[in-house]
């Protein structure tokens, strides 16, 4: 249901939205269920003439069932939630791609911006053609990427939400993660914690690009490319 409003920009996307869409299934089935019975009870037990109330306890097994069998239902399709949820925290938190085939980025929050510290063309962090970029993180289509988060000041959380990835920064803390972009296209960034009074000046913006024009990018941004303009 989620997916007919906002795109699902990563590989993992699609499974949040079920889990998400599982539980508004469940909620929304019993939601209208209780007011369904809420209804029928006023309707079917309005005052009457001429007729006592007739005072019930609930105590009696016959009218405990209907407590409890209810009950014993949402208690099963509960388990179903925390089976599936479960399934997808353990593919998402739990399990890393591969290197080298994925790529790290480092990302850092302070108030009020984003620094994204990009591979060069060599594909590795802390070498010479690392590239930084302020509120701007470039990345690859169909490739994956493992994400070094942290932040310089108080609590930010990184949110992507085409791809469904929110993650708190921590001060004092690099939290791993990792994302795969299916899609090409310029989408939001947001500071989704508020972080202080400039927090919603905390805007960022992801550039999902083919591999042609992420290699372009990247040699745009190379320090021989800058002298060159420079001069």
């Amino acid at each position: 249901m989620i997916e007919y409003f906002l795109e699902q920009g990563s590989t993992y996307a699609a499974s949040l939205d079920g889990v998400v869409n599982l539980i508004g299934v469940l909620v929304g089935f019993w939601f209208m269920a209780s007011l369904g019975a809420f209804l029928f009870l006023i309707f079917r037990f309005r005052k009457k003439p001429n007729q006592k109330a007739q005072y019930v306890t609930g105590y009696e097994k016959h009218e405990a069932r209907w407590v409890h069998w209810p009950h014993h239902l949402i208690l099963v399709c509960d388990i179903f939630i925390v089976i599936g949820a479960v399934q997808v925290w353990v593919d998402i938190k739990q399990t890393l791609p591969e290197e080298p085939e994925a790529e790290r980025v480092r990302i850092i929050s302070q108030q009020w911006a984003w620094t994204f510290v990009h591979a060069g063309p060599d594909g590795k962090l802390d070498t010479a053609d690392d590239i930084p970029m302020i509120d701007e993180l470039h990345v690859e289509v169909n490739k994956p990427y493992i994400y070094e988060l942290s932040s310089l000041d108080v609590l930010h959380d990184f949110s992507v939400p085409i791809f469904r990835l929110k993650q708190d920064s921590i001060p004092g803390r690099v939290i791993t993660g990792w994302f795969e972009p299916t899609i090409t296209g310029e989408y939001d960034i947001q500071c989704a914690e508020i972080c202080g009074i400039g927090h919603g000046l905390m805007p960022g913006r992801i550039y999902i690009e083919s591999s042609q024009k992420h290699a372009a990018w990247q040699a745009q941004q190379a320090p021989i490319a800058l002298a060159a303009t420079a001069q």
